[in-house]
């Protein structure tokens, strides 16, 4: 996400089963075989793995969310479509009421902690307390958090590396960076956790610098050229993969042409990006290595959809990020809790919109929201068939993240 300045953190179309009312408007496609990239199970795969173990796992796991679904209540395939956050030092009585009354599916931990891996990691067990069963079998939670390096590092204290910023790594070999990536991976999944909602993909023009302040102002650029942020955000990623942590390409289609933060300024607007710009080739090359999860800003693009931010807009996530750059994964939203770029809409309507618009995980820094957001989720699903189709194709590429992740118990 946009770094506030307070510490805080195509395939084949589904058939639809019709039916009147949440119960039944939730039964869709019990099936999903084109729904997730094959990088969602590629992520933790190890280097020397074959294409055809690969390609097994693959099917494997969506064979796994295709089980897990089919016994799901409506309710519970609707909180796997929301991420809550939850503060790293520990969730509140509310935090854990909220992510168990609702389903919600995964988490992120947010804020700063100076605890430790021992620590973080009982945290993390206790919040894990919160996952569904279905049919008698964990659906495991997604615990996330912002590990960036530099002034975005949630989880420090004994056990955790002091992570440069995203800058300092761009000066270092990539063979390096990719060797160091797996230590801080290994750290964070010591600590219980699954996501990095890293590395930051976006390109910031020299010439724009600090002045640029959702990236520039804290260094979390990995350089001011295509050509260096692809190879680094790679060997970033190439690191985790390695440790069998998942990452998270942000912010599509790039903040590094903006002034404002959208976590603290209204209409932020790029009016520079295009579809074909060079600045997409970080995506690019990151969706083709099998990124299972990109994450999508909340500013406006004039140059390509110039009416709505890229979380509610289907040309940017239908299109673009899915069309032409051909990601299968799992696309989450930047934070629509608390961010002042989506202040003008309800709760309801930042969930809805965005879900409508392509997306598959609604993520809210601020718990509080989730009520909304499922009532939202649901009203629409009850009465837009096209919504329904967009919810069930949605939770099956989250669910078969987890199966990827080792996170769905599936004989």
């Amino acid at each position: 996400m946009a770094l506030c300045a307070r510490p805080r953190a195509g395939g084949r179309p589904l058939a639809v089963r019709a039916g009147v009312g949440l119960g039944a408007s939730l039964l869709v496609a019990t099936t999903c075989a084109d729904c997730a990239a094959p990088g969602v199970a590629v992520s933790t795969a190890p280097r020397a793995t074959s294409g055809a173990r690969v390609a097994g796992s693959a099917v494997a796991a969506r064979t796994c969310a295709d089980e897990t679904y089919a016994k799901m209540t409506a309710a519970q395939r609707v909180g796997q479509l929301l991420m809550g956050g939850v503060p790293a030092t520990g969730p509140s009585a509310t935090d854990l009421r909220t992510l168990r009354t609702y389903h919600v599916g995964s988490v992120m931990l947010t804020g700063r902690s100076s605890a430790g891996i021992s620590a973080t990691k009982r945290v993390v067990d206790g919040v894990r307390g919160q996952q569904d069963t279905v049919a008698g079998r964990k659906v495991g939670l997604i615990v996330a958090t912002d590990q960036e390096g530099g002034q975005v590092q949630v989880l420090s204290g004994p056990g955790f590396s002091a992570i440069p910023a995203a800058l300092t790594q761009g000066t270092w070999s990539t063979t390096t960076l990719r060797d160091r990536a797996e230590g801080w991976a290994r750290q964070l999944k010591a600590a219980g956790v699954d996501l990095d909602l890293a590395p930051v993909a976006d390109v910031v023009p020299a010439s724009l610098g600090t002045r640029n302040g959702p990236i520039g102002r804290y260094h979390r650029e990995f350089g001011h050229t295509p050509a260096v942020v692809t190879s680094h955000s790679g060997a970033f990623a190439a690191g985790f993969r390695e440790a069998g942590v998942m990452t998270t390409l942000k912010h599509f289609p790039g903040l590094g042409r903006v002034i404002g933060n959208t976590d603290t300024t209204a209409n932020v607007v790029d009016q520079v990006t295009t579809a074909a710009s060079a600045s997409l080739e970080p995506f690019t090359s990151g969706i083709k290595a099998g990124s299972p999860f990109v994450m999508v800003s909340s500013a406006t693009y004039t140059q390509i959809d110039p009416r709505h931010p890229a979380a509610f807009s289907s040309i940017v996530i239908g299109k673009l990020l899915r069309a032409q750059e051909g990601f299968k994964g799992v696309v989450i939203s930047d934070d629509l809790g608390q961010a002042v770029a989506v202040q003008a809409y309800t709760p309801g309507q930042r969930a809805v919109n965005f879900l409508a618009a392509g997306g598959d995980m609604v993520l809210t820094v601020k718990p509080s929201t989730v009520p909304a957001m499922v009532q939202a989720i649901k009203s629409r699903t009850a009465n837009d068939a096209s919504f329904r189709t967009k919810v069930g194709v949605a939770v099956h590429r989250v669910l078969t993240a987890k199966a990827g992740a080792g996170l769905l118990g599936c004989g």
